[in-house]
């Protein structure tokens, strides 16, 4: 059977680069291929569920399930198997345990489970992030730092709308990015529309060789400068041309920007706002140190690609009024 990544190529649902992107911050942060990708924002939690079941050929359990088990459903695996195998009981039949697992194929540990509490096991997939998640809430097993991800909030504070613009306020967000007369204003849309969904927003530019501050909200970055040549979080966004999201890591090259922020974030996004093949400027977001951001980080990637059309709209006046 194709490696869980590859299988997400063929299926389309990602593309190679996507792959690779996930790959990288793997070896950084752990976690398995799919968790990576929805941290980077690729795919949504329930899609990556959708496709697990499909490409296992394995039911998966809901998440209305998840997050509704019954204590006398929880009692039937204890703590210990619970964290040992990585499942979470979600329904209980007589002699039958329906067990959302991290790894339903593994035969072994479902005979294990099924001598142990002399009941027929059931196996349902779920992510890695709804599993680890669901054995804390459920039995106070801590995750590592890394995995509270976009599922905390979510469930923490129950369905909600998003921060971002409401679709009609999206039209009249196109029309606000098609219309600017200058870069100055471009920068305070994106530092205001960021500021939908995240409590600190930055946008830097980088002039010459010098990442520099530009304008931002709760960050005070008018002195700040960075040379583009040291490996940074800024210096790989422009590498790769594609955004970060994740913890800020604790690198020489991130030193300025974290002594900025008062300590380096749990989680953090830098969005890069492309025109073709160069990086014209980078959207910092994050909501504190110790917070998480908002599941519709999407959203800034929405904005920063109104921004990249707005800025070419003014090089393209730019080129007209001078013929």
């Amino acid at each position: 059977m194709a490696s869980v990544g590859e299988a997400l190529v063929k299926s389309g649902l990602v593309t190679k680069e996507h792959l690779r992107l996930a790959l990288e911050r793997q070896v950084v942060f752990g976690g398995r291929i799919g968790t990576n990708i929805v941290e980077l924002g690729i795919l949504r939690e329930e899609e990556l569920a959708r496709f697990l079941s499909s490409h296992l050929k394995v039911p998966s359990v809901s998440t209305s399930q998840m997050l509704s088990i019954d204590e006398e459903t929880i009692a039937c695996i204890d703590a210990r198997l619970a964290d040992k195998y990585k499942v979470v009981p979600f329904k209980k039949e007589k002699n039958r345990i329906h067990l959302a697992m991290l790894d339903p194929k593994s035969f072994q540990n479902i005979e294990e489970l099924r001598f142990v509490t002399g009941s027929d096991i059931i196996p349902y997939i779920a992510s890695e992030l709804r599993l680890l998640y669901c054995l804390e809430r459920y039995y106070g097993i801590k995750r590592d730092l890394r995995f509270v991800s976009i599922l905390d909030k979510e469930e923490q504070s129950g369905p909600k709308k998003s921060k971002g613009a409401e679709p009609g306020e999206i039209s009249k967000l196109k029309e606000a990015f098609a219309s600017i007369r200058d870069r100055e204003e471009i920068a305070g849309l994106l530092i205001s529309e960021s500021g939908r969904v995240a409590r600190r927003t930055a946008l830097f530019v980088l002039k010459g060789k010098e990442f520099t501050g530009w304008v931002s909200k709760d960050i005070d970055i008018k002195k700040f400068s960075l040379n583009s040549a040291v490996p940074s979080i800024f210096s790989e966004v422009v590498m790769r041309r594609a955004y970060y999201r994740g913890p800020l890591l604790q690198i020489p090259g991130n030193s300025d920007l974290i002594e900025l922020l008062g300590g380096a974030p749990n989680d953090c996004l830098m969005e890069p706002v492309n025109i073709r093949d160069r990086v014209i400027c980078l959207l910092y977001a994050d909501n504190g140190n110790n917070g998480v951001l908002d599941a519709n980080v999407t959203y800034i990637d929405k904005i920063a690609g109104m921004a990249a059309l707005s800025f070419e709209i003014l090089i393209i006046r730019k080129k007209l009024m001078e013929l």
